[in-house]
Order: C-alpha cells, then sequence, then structure tokens
C-alpha cells in the first residue's frame, strides 16, 4: 500500500467553477478513486484560492467584506464539486490561521537562506483608485508587436512577456485613468539561486511530462530573473513578516494552501495521520497536484525553489491537462458554450460528462474538445446502449424465473475469466492516467458481452420448453459480465457503480472484488440505472448558457426566406448523377485507418459503428452500412481506407465523422484495404 497525498490547482474565489475548470478535477478524481480501487491510502484535498486584488475589487463592487465574498463563492465551489462527484476528503481555504502561519514559516525560512532581496520597485500608480495596479488591471499596446488591448505582463498576439512600465499607452481598466509610475520597496525572492536545482528537479525522471520539461528549458536559457512576491496596501491577503503595508502575493500562499490544506484535514478528520510524514525533506510517501498547462511555471519553477529553500519535501509530480474547448472553438457566452457547472447540473446527467472527459483524457499536455453531438453519441451508445443495456437484458430473467438467484456454477468460466484479467491492464492505465486507453478497453469487453448474449439468445430460449436452466446460466453469466464492466468503470461513475454494487448486493466494490465470481449469489430487484442523453436537454443547457447581450442579432425573417431561395441548388432528377469537375474530385482526402473498434448499432438492421484511428490525437466514429456483410469481429484491427474530409453527418445514432470506401459486384460488399506496409494516417493516392 502506497501512502499519496493529491491536490488540484486552487479554485480562484472570486467566480463560477465552469466546463473548463471540471476537466481538471475530474481528471483528479478519477484518479483518485482508481487508487483507492487498487488499495492504497489516498488523501485528496484542495481550497479557494481566496486573496488578490480581484477578490478585494470584486467584494467592493457587491458591498461585502473580502471575508464574506469567499464564503459566499466557497459554498458554490463545494456545491458545484459535490454535483459532479469531485469528493475531496477536506476543501479549505488559502486565508486560514494555518496557510498563514505556514506561508509565514517559509518566507522566513528563506529569508535566513538568503533567497529574500529587497528592492524599490517603479510601478503603475492608479491616481483616482489610490492603488498600484497589477497587471491584470493594466490594458495598453504591446511593446513589440504594437497589438492592441494587452494586459500588463504579456501579448496574447506574440507572446512577449514585458513589464507593465514597458507597454504602450497604458490604461487602468478599474477606473479608465492614465497610471503614473510611482516607487515603492519590494521583496523579492531570487529563484536564480535555485537553478542548477530546478534544471535537474524537471528533469527527475516521472516529475514532469516531457513536454512541459522541454518548454521549461526555454525559461533556463533566458535565465531565470528575482520574483516578484510582495503587493502593497491596499491588497486582501497576508502580510509580509517585519514589513508593515506589504503582502504576499496571491501566488506565494496560493501553492503553500496545499500543505494548509492537508494540515487541517488532519487536526479535524485524520489525527493519527502526520504532517511532517508527508512534507519532510525524505519523505517517501508521494505527492502529486493535478493543474491546468497555464499555471506550470509557477508549479514547476517558483513552488518547488520555495520548498527547496525551506528544507520541505517537493512533489513526486505534476499532472498537467490542457485546456477545454467545445465543439471545436473556444467556450464562447454568445454562443452558449461558456457552461457553468451549475447550468450543466440543472440539465444532464454529471456522470455523463465524466465519462466524456474520460474518454478524452491522457496522460499527455493535450487539450480537450467537448464536441456536444459525440457527447450525446458517445454516452448513448457506450453507457446506456452497451454496458446498461446487458443488465437490462438479463436482470430481468434472474428476478422474474429464478427467485433473484444466480446460477449455483459458472457456465462460462473462461469467458468470465478473461474479463477478471483483463482488469490488471485496465488498473495499470488508471494509474498512468491513460483514461482514454482504459475506457477503449472496457468498451470493447462491453462487446464482446453483448456479443455473448446476442448468440445465446436468453429472451428466445425462455420460449423453449425445457431450457429454463440454459436461461438461468447464460443470463448469470451477463451479469457477472456486467459486475466486472461496472467496477473497472466506478472511478469515472461512482454513482452508477454505488447503484450497481446495492443492486449486486455486494460488500465490496474495489478492484480485488472482481476476482470472485458471482455464484449462487442473491441480487436485488433490477431498477433503471441511467437514461440516454436527451438532445434537447443539451440544447436547453447551451440556450440557458447564452449571453444575450452577446448574441448575434437574426436577420429578418424575409431576408433569410430570400437567401434561402438564391442560395438553393437545383437538384439532379432521379437516375441522373450530378456532375463534378476533376478539381473537386481532387479535393477527397483518402486516408489508411485502422478499425480500433466495431460493433452493432442498436436499432438498425444496416449499420456498423467504427471506430477508426487515422493517424490523429483522437480517433474518429464513423457509421458504415455494412452490417450485411460483415460482423464487428470480422473488421477489428482491419486497415481500410475512408474518406477523411468529408463533412461530419448527424444521424439518428449519432455524428459520422467519415466514410468508409468499399465496393460491390451485385454478390456482395467488400470493404476496400490498402496495400501491404500502410500505416494508419498515409494517405491514398
Amino acid at each position: 500500500m502506497r501512502n499519496i497525498l493529491v491536490t488540484n490547482a486552487l479554485p480562484y474565489a472570486n467566480g463560477p467553477i465552469h466546463m473548463g475548470h471540471l476537466l481538471g478535477y475530474i481528471q483528479a478524481d478519477i484518479w483518485v478513486r482508481a487508487m483507492r480501487a487498487m488499495g492504497h491510502d489516498v488523501t485528496y484535498v484542495c481550497a479557494d484560492d481566496a486573496h488578490g486584488t480581484a477578490i478585494m475589487l470584486r467584494a467592493e463592487a457587491n458591498g461585502i467584506s473580502p471575508e464574506a465574498q469567499i464564503a459566499n463563492v466557497q459554498k458554490e465551489h463545494m456545491r458545484d464539486f459535490d454535483g459532479f462527484g469531485v469528493h475531496f476528503d477536506h476543501y479549505d481555504s488559502t486565508n486560514s490561521d494555518a496557510n498563514k502561519a505556514r506561508s509565514q514559516e517559509i518566507y522566513i525560512k528563506n529569508r535566513e537562506a538568503g533567497n529574500i532581496a529587497v528592492r524599490p520597485v517603479t510601478q503603475l500608480f492608479d491616481p483616482e483608485k489610490g492603488m498600484f495596479l497589477s497587471d491584470r488591471f493594466i490594458k495598453g499596446t504591446c511593446p513589440k508587436c504594437k497589438a492592441e488591448d494587452q494586459y500588463g505582463d504579456s501579448c496574447e498576439v506574440c507572446g512577449t512577456t514585458y513589464n507593465a512600465t514597458e507597454l504602450l499607452n497604458p490604461k487602468s481598466t478599474l477606473s479608465g485613468a492614465a497610471p503614473v509610475e510611482k516607487s515603492s520597496d519590494h521583496y523579492f525572492f531570487k529563484l536564480p539561486n535555485f537553478g542548477q536545482y530546478l534544471q535537474k528537479w524537471t528533469r527527475d525522471e516521472g516529475r514532469l511530462p516531457v513536454s512541459i520539461a522541454n518548454k521549461l528549458d526555454e525559461w533556463f536559457e533566458a535565465g531565470l530573473a528575482d520574483w516578484d512576491i510582495s503587493r502593497d496596501a491596499p491588497y486582501f491577503g497576508f502580510e509580509i513578516p517585519d514589513a508593515p503595508n506589504k503582502y504576499f502575493y496571491v501566488w506565494v500562499d496560493a501553492p503553500i494552501g496545499y500543505m494548509s490544506s492537508f494540515e487541517n484535514y488532519i487536526k479535524t478528520k485524520r489525527p493519527e495521520l502526520c504532517f511532517e510524514d508527508y512534507w519532510k525533506k525524505d519523505s517517501k510517501n508521494e505527492v502529486y497536484h493535478f493543474i491546468g498547462k497555464d499555471i506550470v511555471y509557477f508549479h514547476a519553477l517558483f513552488w518547488p525553489a520555495m520548498l527547496e529553500g525551506a528544507n520541505y519535501r517537493t512533489p513526486t509530480g505534476l499532472f498537467v491537462n490542457g485546456f477545454l474547448t467545445v465543439n471545436g472553438q473556444k467556450m464562447s457566452k454568445s454562443r452558449g458554450t461558456f457552461i457553468k457547472a451549475e447550468t450543466y447540473l440543472e440539465h444532464l446527467n454529471p456522470e455523463y460528462l465524466r465519462y466524456y472527459f474520460a474518454s478524452k483524457l491522457s496522460d499527455k499536455v493535450e487539450d480537450s474538445d467537448l464536441n456536444l453531438d459525440d457527447f450525446v453519441q458517445k454516452v448513448n451508445s457506450d453507457l446506456v446502449g452497451k454496458v446498461v443495456n446487458i443488465a437490462s437484458r438479463c436482470a430481468k430473467f434472474i428476478n422474474t424465473k429464478f427467485d433473484n438467484k444466480l446460477s449455483a456454477t459458472c457456465a462460462e468460466p473462461e469467458l468470465v475469466q478473461s474479463f477478471i484479467d483483463a482488469g490488471t491492464s485496465i488498473a495499470a492505465q488508471y494509474e498512468a492516467r491513460e483514461f482514454s486507453a482504459a475506457i477503449r478497453e472496457i468498451m470493447a469487453l462491453a462487446d464482446k458481452a453483448n456479443q455473448y448474449i446476442d448468440e445465446k439468445k436468453p429472451w428466445a430460449l425462455a420460449k423453449i420448453e425445457g431450457e429454463e436452466q440454459q436461461v438461468h446460466d447464460v443470463c448469470s453469466v451477463g451479469i457477472n459480465l456486467f459486475r466486472q464492466l461496472a467496477v473497472y468503470l466506478a472511478p469515472v461513475l461512482p454513482t452508477l457503480a454505488q447503484q450497481v454494487q446495492d443492486f449486486l448486493q455486494l460488500a465490496s466494490f474495489d478492484f480485488a472484488s472482481r476476482e470472485t465470481i458471482l455464484v449462487g449469489h442473491e441480487i436485488a430487484l433490477f431498477q433503471p440505472l441511467m437514461q440516454r442523453v436527451d438532445p434537447k436537454a443539451v440544447a436547453a443547457m447551451v440556450d440557458a448558457s447564452k449571453d444575450s447581450l452577446a448574441a448575434p442579432a437574426e436577420a429578418p425573417k424575409a431576408e433569410k426566406k430570400k437567401e434561402k431561395k438564391s442560395d438553393k441548388k437545383a437538384e439532379p432528377k432521379v437516375g441522373e448523377a450530378e456532375i463534378i469537375g476533376i478539381e473537386d474530385f481532387m479535393k477527397v482526402d483518402l486516408r489508411v485507418a485502422e478499425v480500433l473498434e466495431a460493433a452493432h448499432v442498436e436499432g438498425s438492421d444496416k449499420l456498423l459503428q467504427l471506430t477508426l484511428n487515422v493517424g490523429e490525437t483522437e480517433p474518429r466514429n464513423v457509421f458504415s452500412g455494412i452490417r450485411e456483410f460483415y460482423q464487428p469481429e470480422d473488421l477489428k484491427g482491419k486497415l481500410v481506407v475512408m474518406v477523411a474530409n468529408l463533412a461530419p453527418r448527424k444521424m439518428r445514432f449519432g455524428i459520422s465523422n467519415g466514410m468508409v470506401l468499399a465496393a460491390g459486384n451485385g454478390d456482395g460488399v467488400w470493404v476496400i484495404s490498402p496495400e501491404s506496409g500502410a500505416k494508419p494516417g498515409d494517405k491514398v493516392s
């Protein structure tokens, strides 16, 4: 058993949780649950990042104290996390006595070690507000590329970083006044003192994603600079020891909040734990931070340097996630894709989103896309059509014909054992944060279970006299296979897992519990476990998320009709082919694709659903009308040729993102395969 402390990036206490935030929190929660299911002792803590000028100003605008402001937001954050099944052992605030004491201690230790410097700094000062302006409250023209409306620390257009005093034509975003330059003593953390240490630390195996370590090399090559860790009054935060009216910059005490949250957890809930066992220099226990890629700089340079300077251990590893887009674009209030956690919960089951994110996430620092059409299709196909469907097909026979008891023996021990054995690789994928790979393997097992039930047809056997035992055996095997799938999905779908555990009347649902095959076991009456995603609910959520002030005005209806009529193309008559030129034909992009998964489409006798590797980051979903000629097992692992640049087509069963090429001669249809030696993503000419 390993002792592990896990933290998430601290949400800022001046606004709501939205879908982009949830990506990282759901990722961490899944990992925590998976590691616990494997038998490890995992402590999971977080806190609201509660300091800074922004919070002070928000409280002022709301007519309340900063303390009341952060208390109100913390309640909302905790409500939203709980709604999505993100269950911290302890959720704290950085505005705590423990965090103040720990922050001052770490600062003093670094000061005594010679890692703090004091020198005057010229800053921009808002004469109307009577305060120095942090970078986020200054906008102007980039001194390098001359892009306008850029913040006071970096340019979003050319990526240049600079001091706010270098900004051209600066304006205060608080008052609109032109700021003036003013000098004040500031306190600095001597980051260059840790240059060699950090270069080695960032390259320690397993500490950081390789792509992040490579990116940090740019900072080392440019040369590390002292870090300004102080802010002048007025400021909502902790006062620096022996420095009246000087406050710690929010990024000093925010990561220390990981330590103080754990400290408060021990005091209030688990006094048997020892703080030093996790944070002392030579600790063998593990500490991991789940963070977004936008705050890597603070966590991979400043944070370990501060800890090293104060003689504390540093994190075992940083797990970094990318940004979230919705429908392939940046989240937008005008399009209704800037979706708050609260809004989502008003319309949809949170476990839908947990599953969809899990199906996208890996250990790589990649952006994820929440495609709402694909979201509906994937949840309905995988969770409802595959997983829950197994239980609903089998449980009714066990409940109604066999007194709620499974067969006394397992009729398919090798099949059930293969599902049990798969848990080893699935557990390894969870631990490596390769959630998408784990989901693919679980869904492959679900396909296998459904194939078994389809072949045995217990509903048909039940109509034949003398086949009662066969029905009992087949449905009991089905329930056992369903149990394995539910155990493997439990870290992703904790609510569903609890419902299944209650239905199966099992004392334990951890990974080890799967080793026992259920024979002669009594189950409860089956209750519906999960409903299909209603596209209307998704549309309502998007509509509720739209900023009506930002939404574009609609064109008058008469003009719309006119445009529609003038743009309409004459369609070819029946029997005629629409003629295209060679230029159009040359635009067709033919690519080699590997069939990762193939499955029947519930409700269609013509379609197969194919999951294709086209050499891209994410596999593609394609529906193909070849079910009459192919079974799913005939295609899995096969190389095919597909049209890769066909516009996605919305079908009743989901989105089809491409087309697999096939040819027929009247006797049958054959999928076209590429030449030997071809690889997924290769262009076909």
